[in-house]
């Protein structure tokens, strides 16, 4: 194909059809679309696969080719590293592996295989690529066959609530960038995280509610719902803890929750904060940990009758400088239990994060290993909740 007149060509044209057929597919049908693709691009396969709930393996959406692990692949390395990585495999055949990519969230890897792969055929590939990320996130939220795909195991019903509630993992923009991840990602009790960006401001919430059952869950449920339905009316911080204090009191009076909530401010590097009952967050500059660097006063938890007496809430501020990590955490990363029986405490989680950090990785694939690091410590069982979110504000000029 040479293109027309209009000044169509090629790519265009074959970005055109799938587009067409991917509004009208159901979500498993995308990789016979594909294939389709494949063949009209002239290449001999291409494998579309999806990452799994805790960011060990990277899934297959069709039958028959195997799982791939993150950590030790060509494809891992393309997910870890947000890149083009080219693989060369039997019968002098080269496989090119694409991240997928939804704004700074990663979904998974395309699998492209040629015998060759010159120039036109990996910008065809990144294309594919772009258009499959859109897609996949369109059609992730309604379709189980994609939660299935991502699980290893059942899920419970706690986790299963909260995860219904939940932001994606990664959120961000050429200034700043949020990522959360939660364990035992089939177990959760009370642990939940938020984000949300508007044009100015960078918005961060992580929140352990009383317990682990399904009243705990509850619990966080109403207060991201509070916290949410404060913030999209433009409520200030104060304005947002009195919004969960109040729900709390009214809808699940024995209930209460721990949690920081915070501002960013984009443009300055300001972040606010309050901190109701919760671990202070630890700040990261330069690979290390400052020492006590974000701790202060606390304040009572949430929906507490000492939250609801009428004192007012403490607002926190700290100028962050450009490249600062700005790490929040729930008491179940702390707290767990090591071989011995000793608390894994915070020196050692400083330990964990600055050798996790130490490496120049990305924020999200940090966080990504200082979890898995986390977990091995406890042999892959945690006995609570362990949630981690950290941003990072990286501004392009200041």
């Amino acid at each position: 194909m040479t293109g027309d007149a209009s000044g169509h060509g090629p790519d265009e044209y074959l970005l055109e059809e799938l587009l067409t057929q991917a509004h009208a597919a159901a979500p498993m049908d995308l990789p016979a679309l594909v294939s389709r693709f494949a063949s009209a691009a002239g290449l001999e396969r291409i494998d579309v696969y999806v990452v799994d709930l805790q960011q060990r393996s990277l899934v297959p959406m069709s039958e028959g080719p195997p799982a791939l692990d993150i950590d030790s692949t060509y494809a891992g390395r393309a997910y870890r590293a947000l890149a083009l990585r080219i693989e060369e495999t039997r019968g002098e055949r080269l496989t090119a592996w694409l991240p997928l990519v939804d704004g700074v969230e990663r979904l998974g890897v395309l699998g492209v295989r040629a015998r060759s792969l010159d120039s036109t055929v990996l910008r065809r590939c990144r294309m594919l690529a772009s258009v499959l990320a859109m897609v996949i996130t369109s059609k992730r939220a309604y379709s189980d066959s994609f939660a299935r795909r991502t699980r290893s195991k059942a899920m419970q019903l706690p986790a299963e609530m909260l995860r219904a509630f939940l932001p994606p993992r990664t959120i961000g923009n050429s200034e700043v960038v949020s990522t959360a991840v939660l364990e035992p990602a089939y177990e959760l009790g009370g642990d939940a995280f938020d984000h949300s960006l508007t044009p100015s401001t960078l918005h961060a919430v992580i929140l352990d509610a009383m317990g682990h059952n399904l009243a705990s869950g509850l619990t966080t449920a109403v207060a991201m719902a509070g916290c949410r339905n404060a913030r999209r009316d433009e409520a200030d911080l104060p304005e947002l803890v009195e919004t969960i204090d109040t729900a709390l009191a009214r809808w699940l009076p024995d209930q209460y929750c721990t949690g920081i909530l915070a501002q960013l401010d984009l443009s300055k590097g300001v972040l606010r904060w309050i901190n109701c009952g919760h671990p202070p967050p630890l700040l990261i500059r330069d690979q290390r940990v400052l020492k006590a660097a974000l701790e202060r006063p606390g304040e009572p938890p949430m929906g507490t009758p000492a939250g609801l007496a009428g004192a007012h809430r403490t607002v926190h501020r700290q100028e962050l400088r450009p490249g600062d990590r700005v790490l929040m955490y729930t008491d179940g990363v702390t707290e767990a239990r090591i071989d011995d029986g000793a608390e894994f405490g915070l020196e050692r989680f400083t330990d964990t994060i600055i050798r996790a950090t130490a490496a120049g990785e990305p924020a999200p694939e940090a966080l990504r290993q200082l979890i898995h690091t986390i977990l091995e410590h406890q042999h892959d069982e945690l006995r609570d909740d362990a949630t981690l979110l950290l941003v990072e504000w990286s501004p392009q000029e200041m």
